[in-house]
This record gives structure tokens, sequence and C-alpha cells, in this order.
């Protein structure tokens, strides 16, 4: 492929003055094609990645990658992609892309104490511009939009995203009026059980900078540096157990054995008793919307079913069966996570 086939607002990103040596395909997923870009500029080559967003109504993810992938580098600048450039393709306005510089990484988990530390780092340190939760552009989880309106109420904020993956999940496969009713129920009751007592009675939850889409298949290990990288971040400041919603299931290679160290060394919100219950809540947010964006996973949907039945069970009488002090860090809680997936062939890496 050569540089005729490159865009002219994508030239214009690169170097100036540069010759484009090569143009090569490098993944795809079912909105975005990936192009390796190399280059010759000042006698030095250097190569850059370039995804392009195709698909109609999803235009706004290139600017959303540029803006998360900025944020995250102000924390941890060492392990994430850095962007360059994002804009509209000249010939088609209706297409987008982002620009970085290529990195060579490796497929493969990232050591689980080196992440841990890089976590820790990201959500301690983080501090929302605004002072709420939210951000300051749609961020996306795969196709589906977050809902980033800035609002000082974490609940609010979780209870709308919740309500629109729900309402897109059944978009994609299929109107459940079981899956309706039940979702209404634990709306009314598990939300306002696991999340309200995180503001009230005088506790409080720093929002803090989420990479939004945290699981293996998003973090790969870089080559040279040997440090692992994130990218594909679906930026929000949120709540930061959050960040763990899609991690714990068997299947995934980011365990509870990461949870638990993650509770360990970072810490959990108070109430400290909830803090499964609510890593399985989000969880189940995950995996509704999971289920929405691949037909393969449409199983899915009953596994939110059956964890949402379980957290009604364990919680019938919503927050007024609330007392401090209560176990919800019982092996049951734990063993019951619900499942998270790893989307790899529909990964594409910066």
């Amino acid at each position: 492929m050569s540089m005729a086939m490159l865009d002219q607002a994508i030239i214009a990103a690169l170097p100036t003055k540069c010759e484009v040596i090569s143009v090569t395909k490098y993944l795809k997923t079912n909105w975005s094609t990936g192009l390796r870009v190399v280059i010759n500029a000042d006698d030095k080559q250097q190569e850059f990645f370039v995804k392009v967003v195709e698909r109609p109504g999803l235009v706004g993810m290139s600017e959303a990658e540029y803006e998360g992938q900025r944020a995250l580098a102000t924390y941890i600048p060492e392990n994430v992609v850095i962007p360059i450039a994002w804009g509209f393709l000249e010939n088609d306005t209706s297409k987008s892309f982002f620009l970085t510089r290529f990195r060579h990484l490796r497929v493969c988990p990232p050591p689980t104490l080196k992440l841990l530390a890089i976590v820790k780092k990201l959500h301690l340190s983080s501090v929302s511009p605004t002072g709420k939760f939210g951000f300051h552009v749609t961020t996306f989880y795969g196709p589906p939009p977050m809902i980033n309106d800035w609002t000082d109420n974490w609940e609010e904020y979780f209870t709308r995203q919740f309500r629109a993956n729900l309402a897109y999940a059944q978009q994609e496969r299929g109107e459940d009026p079981e899956l309706q009713a039940l979702a209404e129920d634990f709306i009314e009751k598990v939300i306002p059980r696991l999340l309200r007592p995180l503001q009230t009675a005088g506790r409080s939850i720093k929002p803090t900078l989420c990479h939004g889409d945290l699981w293996d298949g998003n973090i790969q290990v870089d080559v040279e540096t040997k440090q692992p990288i994130m990218f594909d971040p679906c930026c929000f400041y949120g709540h930061n157990e959050m960040d763990l919603q899609c991690m714990g299931d068997p299947r995934y290679a980011l365990g509870m054995e990461f949870i638990d160290l993650y509770k360990n060394e970072v810490g959990a919100s108070e109430p400290r008793q909830d803090f499964y219950d609510r890593h399985a809540l989000y969880a189940v947010r995950n995996n509704i919307c999971t289920a929405g964006m691949w037909p393969q996973w449409a199983p899915l949907l009953t596994t939110a079913k059956e964890e949402m039945r379980r957290l009604l069970s364990k919680h019938p009488d919503g927050l007024n069966g609330f007392q401090m002090g209560q176990n919800s860090e019982s092996a049951d809680g734990i063993c019951q996570s619900v499942s998270c997936v790893g989307n790899t062939a529909e990964s594409i890496e910066g």
C-alpha cells in the first residue's frame, strides 16, 4: 500500500516533509482498521500506528481514544499508548482516525505485581478536573457509548449507564421481558444497596480516572521496555473499583487473585464489607454489555440473570437491609463472581 492510499488528513498529522515507505494493514475489528505506517523523516526511519474508524455512528471513537490516552498518560506515561493526533478523513468525513507511534508489543499476560503497581498509581494519583464523576467527551465500551455527563452522585452515574447497556443488549439480542423485569428489581434494590452507602453517613469516594476496559486483551508488554502497556481505553472518572469489572472469571488472565491483591494493596472503599458484592455488581454490567456487543457471547445474558438473582437473594430488602459490619466478604461472594469475557480476536492494538 503506497502513500497515495493514505488520506491527506493522516499525512498531515505525520512529521512534515516525511517520505512514506510503506503502509500495511495491521489488525481489524468490526468497526475499525489498523494501519502500520513506516516513514523516513530527517534520514531516520519511524513507525506509526493509525486506527481508522469506519463504522457509521462510531466516528467519535477516535476523539474518545485520543482524549482517554492523553488523560492516562498524565499519570502513567510509561504504561500507555501516547496519542499524537486524531481527526476526520479528508476524503470521507464519516470516518475518523487515531494516530500514535507504533510499539512492538508482546501478547502475553503482564506480571501481576508490576501491573498492580501501575493500576495503583493511576487510581491513587488521578484527580477529576471537575471533582465529579464523568468525562469531558463521550467514550466507548466497544460500540456502546458511555453517558459521561458530570455528576456528583456515583449511583446516578452507574445506574444510567446500566440502563443504557441493558437497552443496548436487548436491541442487539432481542427483547427479553424476564431480563427487563429482573433488572428493574435489581436497579431498585441492589444498586442502591451497594452504591449509595459509598456516599452517605459521612462516607465518600474520590472520582478516579479509570481505564474503563481493563482486561488482558488491552494490556500487552513492550518488547523494548518490558513495561506493561495499556491501550483501547474507555476512560471516565468513576469509582476506582469499577476498573476491576471484567476480571475474576477463570477464563480471564486477571483472576480473583489480582482482585484480592488490589483490595489488600490499594484498599476497599467503605463499607469494606461490600467489596466483593460491588465487584459482582460491576461485572454484571460488563456481561450485559459484552453480550450485546458479540453474538457469540449472548449466553452471558443468562449468566447476568443468575448473578442478579443471587445478589437480590442476598439483599432482598435493598437499602433498608444495610447494616455496617454485616459480612459481604464471604466465600459465597468471592467464588460466585460473574464471568468476564476476553475478546482477544476483536481487539486492536496501538
